[in-house]
């Protein structure tokens, strides 16, 4: 071992790797060395390879002839020994057979020899002297295309590999790979593909029911985080500046079209605390300039309208359709869609697709999906499967029955940038295999010219939508494949041997069935829309809260609730107690008790409105407890129509009737017209003091008695008065003569008056 590590040292590398075959071809013979030398190599590399290769450009994506091909990256040393001696070459070859060999390569890891071809020219080779350990070179390979001697048409397995020594390994061998994929169709094909990219324009729930309480109903939004999606740099701004170039499908969720509409009309947002009022929001001017890039890029595309808010289809099939009310929505969010896009996008959109989440159906998801009109769904390859039979895949439009069509997006096309886009080198893998396919499918054994649908997932972030892009410009050069729209593709010709049999409930997949919404999520909806229907009969400008509830309705229904309940049971409580908080608006004011004095009186009731609009079409009913006692109009029910402006209140009496005194409990209620309850009932006690006549008789009487006395006592008294004038009269007088006629005259006189 020391004599080989001096002479490693010591020797030239070419002269050290023929002394080391040597070696072993002298050390074979031993029976254990034998083994060892001999023993067969497991079919992938032992160990994990040292380097890591990253591709960050492959351009041309779909080269030509007269074309270079242009390769850089990035090696990585993940290993601890330095490498000695790299270089960067690439391989070439041979053609890949199918789409399934495509993905098996896709899949491979690590250097396989036998099976990765060898390296081209070593010319076009980048050569790296020193690599140390965890350090990292960017290389640069360009080649002519004509020196790739590429043959026929078809998909060309591509390696990148890096060669070097370490110490632990002193001789030349790869330390690492990355493969990708050349599609190679230099001409345009006589029979090429149409293919049609769905566009989607689809958002997370942003608007609540709120309208505070001003006149213009200025909509309350959860939070300001749309802004930073519909800037620049943002996810929905790049889907529309980098869309306006592509040949598209736009799939638009109308929700998002009245949400930023809003925005663009000015718009508040909810307090944080409970107890503040909305603040106003501050992107009205972001809101309005990607509005008008929109407008401007679906001039001249194909606009298709989702009902409003992107309804969960699965969930109202599995979980909805039986709670009274909730299919019921489908159509008027289908008609709200189209309003929505002529009005903000002035163009006519197409309202006759469903879109179920990911595709996945069943019977009871395509009953629900065309309930509100479609008659196409839109479901992909992995949900309603090909047996096999054709040799080919077939178009994706497939006849389901009762008029409906099934759209088949491919899934392999449709997942193709669901992963991590962020690393440059994920990007650039993720669009050459999707060309690969692309190209693959064109040249399968028929005749027929095919089309074929993209659905990509609803809201891809702003690097995946980058690199969507960067595939379907790969795609615009037309040799294999020409654009079409989701319209085209559904009304195109359909093969007679395709599958066109629904899948069963059973194969519906469990990792979506999970996240559908509940039973009870659908109930909370119904207990809204019950309580809604029941406010808005009383309400003179219904419309004021029919609009922004009916479409809070559809958003308590979206599929951007999946994966995230607890926000979604949130939202929708929060509706409801918003709802409820509206009709605690119109309410008896409570009232404290009352008495009753004497046989008749009336008694207030008042009504309060502190809405901004006025009331009508209630009835306030008072209800005695005790009818025997104290009663409203000869019954112990009385009833008056109220009609209250808004910000207003209004008193109204009732008369009431004693029969015996004592307290006595009175309920006041509103009622609609309908005779249904409205609000809570108001409870107060009326302390009824009723004279009855027989009492009144014998205070009658009493007061005859005193009067009888006094008029006895006031006649008693003038005679004891009048006898002792008398005797005064018959006695001498110490007077004059002259005053006592006058005296005896005075008191006649006074005596005669008071008689």
């Amino acid at each position: 071992m020391a004599e080989a590590a001096e002479i490693q040292g010591a020797v030239p590398a070419p002269a050290r790797r023929r002394w080391l075959r040597r070696a072993v071809v002298m050390l074979a013979g031993t029976p254990v060395l034998a083994a060892l030398v001999y023993a067969p190599a497991p079919p992938a590399q032992a160990a994990e390879s040292p380097v890591d290769v990253q591709l960050s450009e492959v351009a041309p994506s779909a080269p030509v002839k007269t074309d270079t091909l242009t390769i850089s990256g990035t090696v990585v040393n993940n290993g601890n020994e330095p490498i000695k001696g790299a270089h960067v070459g690439l391989r070439v070859g041979p053609v890949v057979g199918d789409r399934s060999a495509i993905d098996d390569v896709a899949d491979r890891s690590g250097f396989r020899p036998g099976t990765d071809p060898a390296e081209i020219d070593p010319a076009f080779a980048v050569k790296i002297d020193s690599l140390p350990s965890k350090v990292s070179r960017e290389f640069t390979i360009k080649v002519p295309v004509n020196k790739l001697d590429l043959g026929k048409d078809g998909v060309y397995q591509l390696g990148v590999s890096v060669s070097g020594e370490t110490s632990g390994r002193p001789y030349e061998q790869v330390l690492g790979i990355q493969r990708t994929f050349l599609p190679w169709q230099p001409e345009a094909a006589a029979k090429r593909s149409n293919l049609t990219y769905a566009w989607p324009l689809i958002s997370t729930t942003r608007v609540t029911a709120e309208t505070g309480s001003d006149e213009t109903q200025t909509p309350v939004f959860i939070d300001d985080s749309l802004a930073a999606e519909l800037g620049p740099a943002g996810r929905l701004g790049q889907m529309v500046s980098l869309g306006k170039d592509l040949p598209i499908t736009w799939v638009i969720d109308p929700d998002l079209l009245y949400t930023v509409d809003a925005m663009a009309k000015g718009y508040r947002i909810r307090n944080p605390d409970p107890a503040g009022k909305p603040v106003q929001g501050k992107n009205k001017a972001v809101a309005e300039k990607w509005l008008s890039d929109l407008e401007t890029a679906v001039q001249g595309k194909k606009v298709v309208a989702l009902p409003f808010a992107d309804p969960d289809i699965a969930s109202l099939a599995h979980h909805g359709k039986d709670v009274s009310g909730t299919l019921g929505q489908l159509r008027p969010a289908t008609d709200k869609a189209k309003q929505a896009v002529e009005t903000v996008l002035h163009v006519t959109p197409s309202t006759d697709f469903s879109w179920p989440v990911d595709g996945a159906i069943d019977p009871s998801i395509v009953n629900v999906a065309t309930s509100a009109g479609a008659h196409n769904v839109l479901t992909r390859s992995d949900s309603l499967q090909e047996n096999g039979s054709l040799g080919y895949t077939p178009s994706a439009a497939r006849p389901i029955g009762a008029g409906t069509t099934a759209v088949v997006a491919d899934a392999q096309l449709s997942t193709a940038f669901q992963g991590d886009m962020l690393s440059a080198g994920n990007s650039t893998l993720a669009v050459q295999r999707f060309l690969a396919h692309t190209l693959a499918l064109n040249l399968q054994n028929t005749e027929e010219q095919r089309s074929f649908v993209v659905t990509p997932q609803r809201m891809p972030s702003v690097s995946q939508v980058g690199t969507m892009a960067a595939a379907l410009r790969g795609l615009q050069n037309g040799r294999w494949a020409q654009p079409s729209d989701l319209e085209a593709a559904a009304a195109a010709k359909p093969d007679p041997g395709a599958a066109t049999q629904v899948p069963g409930a059973g194969q519906y997949p469990e990792s979506l069935s999970k996240q559908e919404l509940p039973v009870s999520a659908f109930e909370k909806i119904r207990t809204t829309q019950n309580t809604l229907d029941h406010f808005k009969v009383i309400l003179a400008a219904p419309e004021r809260v029919e609009i922004p509830f009916g479409n809070t309705t559809n958003r308590e229904m979206s599929t951007s609730w999946r994966g995230r309940p607890e926000e979604a049971r949130v939202y929708r409580d929060q509706v409801q107690d918003y709802l409820i908080g509206l009709t605690e608006k119109v309410k008896v004011i409570p009232k404290s008790d009352a008495t009753l004095s004497g046989h008749s009186a009336t008694i207030p009731v008042s009504v309060q409105n502190s809405l901004v609009q006025d009331v009508h079409n209630l009835v306030l009913r008072v209800r005695s407890a005790n009818p025997t006692r104290l009663m409203f109009d000869d019954s112990g029910v009385a009833e008056q129509e109220v009609t209250v402006q808004a910000d207003h209140s209004q008193t109204l009496k009732f008369t009431a009737n004693a029969t015996a005194s004592g307290p006595v409990e009175v309920t006041a209620q509103l009622f609609t017209k309908q005779g249904v309850p409205y609000g809570k009932e108001r409870k107060f006690t009326v302390e009824a003091t009723e004279v009855t006549p027989t009492v009144m008789l014998v205070i009658a009487g009493g007061v005859l008695l005193l009067v009888l006395a006094g008029i006895k006592m006031y006649a008693s008294r003038k005679r004891v008065a009048a006898r002792t004038a008398a005797e005064e009269s018959t006695q001498p007088s110490d007077e004059s003569p002259d005053t006592e006629p006058q005296s005896a005259g005075g008191s006649g006189a006074g005596e005669t008056v008071d008689r």
